[in-house]
């Protein structure tokens, strides 16, 4: 399962430097995770000082369609 960002996320972008995929997307005071790009390596998870991000088998269902729905609109970080 992918990654998941919530609403703690303060889009300091610490995660997206670590993504070896480039799954990150960007918007105004966010970052989301594209679930088509990301590979699921957690790496993203224990860099985020704000721990917004989570596996989407953990995360509630409203952040995992919120993370889709922004993907397909959004620049990549």
């Amino acid at each position: 399962m992918p990654s998941v960002v919530d609403d703690k996320c303060q889009s300091c972008l610490s995660c997206v430097s670590v993504c070896p995929v480039d799954a990150f997307r960007k918007g105004e005071t966010m970052v989301v995770i594209d679930p088509d790009e990301c590979i699921d390596c957690g790496l993203c998870i224990s860099e985020c000082p704000t721990e917004a991000i989570a596996s989407a088998d953990d995360a509630d269902e409203k952040w995992v369609k919120f993370n889709a729905e922004k993907a397909k609109e959004w620049p990549q970080a």
